[in-house]
């Protein structure tokens, strides 16, 4: 799978998503938390401190996955 640069696009937190998209930041955490294009920092040893960065052309697939449930 060819991954794209998206290193000067914007890049959204899961509470940005979740104001646009109308969402609670828990459940736009479950959709971009596994998604290939996100990058994840995390902040210490647990899994409570990432911090979730979703590049605009991750997060156009995510919200038309989110509109058209299988």
């Amino acid at each position: 799978m060819l991954v794209e640069n998206t290193t000067f696009e914007k890049h959204y937190r899961v509470g940005d998503l979740a104001r646009l998209w109308g969402l609670g930041r828990e459940t736009v955490r479950k959709l971009v938390k596994d998604d290939p294009g996100v990058i994840k920092i995390r902040m210490g040893r647990k899994k409570a401190h990432t911090i979730y960065s979703v590049p605009e052309s991750a997060s156009a697939p995510i919200h038309t996955r989110l509109l058209n449930p299988r």
